[in-house]
């Protein structure tokens, strides 16, 4: 068992990093579900901490001992749900994203962004501009499977809703089931060895530089981890295919943000890897290569974290995915629907945050912090990789599930942090009050690195 599935694992009895219990506030009350989503939740912040430590130790300064405070915890893996702008709660999904009957079952389909939506559009056999009636209707005409078979040859976003049993005994889920919960694998390339003179205790990473190619919610969250202890993070993203707004603001505080065109821009990016000590990415495996980067290659001994949605290896390692889309092929949706304590219960329901996506989130964080510590030792690159499939196979198997739970409670506006109008949780490790600073606005910073903003720590 790794280290980060073992403190993952000391959550199923409320027990905290240090050892001692848990502050007398139920840990599931904000988290409630059939599931153990606290132990998810409590054991990945604690994966983050006790690495940051790790590396506070290897550079002689004094760990800081985390115990987690589960409100908080929970306040930050639900930030959707207290996300606002001047009061207004955001549109969390689009007209065509959520659960939709089938002519035998029901899909789960992904449609935020309008490139998303046109292709589901275009599987169902639709004009672009059709209504959503349309589209259910549509629906309810097709089997199943053969709308989630489509999805996966056009690049749309729609999975066949499965129990547990379903999932296990499928090939994807068997590859999703397999390996480490989170994977750090060292490389044969070299780089050479820093100093780490620039850390602090409470900015452990500073003078680290990380590259985030990651949008949604898991990467961007283990990158604004790594901008939380000190590290320069600039967020790269595709000029073609803009942000959905609110989920910037709500994941990308410590950043800068530019627009980079892979396609045309290559040699720009290049040149930002060349003095990169991370990169991370949340595209499908083998994506980045087809445009030519090969990190390693171009910065040896970079340290690359990877988030997928379903893995690298197995029949879905290609496919596209979300934490709602995994939720429902992987049997969480049905768990949560039909187990849940009402009689009324829908046949489909859903985690009560996006577990799936802040959990792994925060341990690819804390696999990042290990792979930059030993780097520090033997110079030699590394691959970190966590896939939100994955981390939902460990959810499944955990002891502890609560068919008889009341509801999910909404944290408290004492854990949330507001900045011109725009509130957000605030950090879910205590000893930080805030982050960095809020989130800059979308694409407006140069591609080059930058030195912390004057007057943030």
């Amino acid at each position: 068992m790794s280290a980060y599935e073992a403190l993952v694992r000391e959550y199923e009895s409320g027990v905290g990093i240090s050892g001692s219990s848990m502050p007398a506030l139920d840990p599931g009350t904000n988290l409630a579900a059939t599931l153990p989503v606290w132990s998810l939740a409590g054991g990945a912040v604690a994966s983050f901490a006790a690495a940051a430590d790790r590396r506070r130790v290897a550079h002689g300064l004094t760990p800081l001992e985390s115990v987690l405070d589960p409100a908080r915890v929970a306040a930050a893996f639900s930030s959707e749900r207290l996300f606002r702008v001047d009061g207004t709660p955001p549109d969390a999904f689009a007209e065509l994203s959520g659960f939709f009957p089938t002519a035998d079952g029901w899909v789960r389909t992904h449609a935020n962004y309008s490139h998303h939506r046109e292709r589901l559009l275009t599987v169902l056999g639709l004009p672009a501009d059709a209504e959503r009636a349309t589209a259910v209707a549509r629906m309810a005409e097709l089997p199943a499977a053969e709308i989630e078979d489509r999805a996966g040859v056009s690049g749309a976003i729609a999975v066949r809703v499965r129990t547990e049993r379903e999932w296990a005994d499928s090939p994807q889920g068997g590859a999703a089931a397999d390996g480490p919960l989170v994977a750090v694998e060292p490389r044969a390339d070299r780089g050479p060895v820093e100093s780490p003179a620039a850390a602090t205790q409470m900015l452990p990473l500073r003078g680290v530089r990380v590259l985030d190619l990651t949008r949604v919610i898991a990467g961007p969250v283990a990158t604004r981890a790594l901008a939380l202890l000190g590290a320069e993070v600039l967020r790269v993203d595709p000029p073609q295919l803009p942000e959905i707004p609110w989920q910037f603001l709500d994941t990308c505080q410590g950043k800068h943000s530019t627009l980079l065109d892979l396609r045309t821009e290559l040699p720009v990016f290049t040149e930002l890897l060349r003095t990169a000590d991370v990169l991370v990415t949340g595209y499908r495996p083998g994506a980045l290569e087809q445009l030519g980067v090969h990190a390693a290659e171009i910065r040896p001994g970079i340290v690359h974290g990877r988030v997928s949605a379903w893995g690298e290896r197995g029949p879905w390692g290609a496919r596209r995915g979300f934490d709602s889309i995994v939720q429902a092929a992987s049997g969480i949706s049905l768990i949560e629907g039909t187990l849940g304590n009402s009689q009324d219960a829908s046949p489909v329901g859903a985690l009560p945050a996006q577990a799936l996506d802040h959990g792994s989130g925060y341990l690819l964080a804390a696999g990042v912090l290990d792979a930059l510590t030993a780097r520090e030792q033997d110079g030699l690159g590394r691959d970190v990789r966590v896939a939100l499939a994955r981390t939902a196979s460990w959810l499944l198997r955990a002891p502890g599930r609560a068919p008889e739970h009341g509801p999910a409670n909404i944290p408290g506006s004492e854990y949330t942090v507001e900045h011109d109008g725009v509130v957000t949780a605030a950090p879910a490790l205590s000893e930080y009050p805030d982050y960095p600073w809020p989130a800059s606005q979308y694409g407006t910073h140069g591609p080059n690195w930058t030195l912390r903003p004057a007057g943030f720590h």
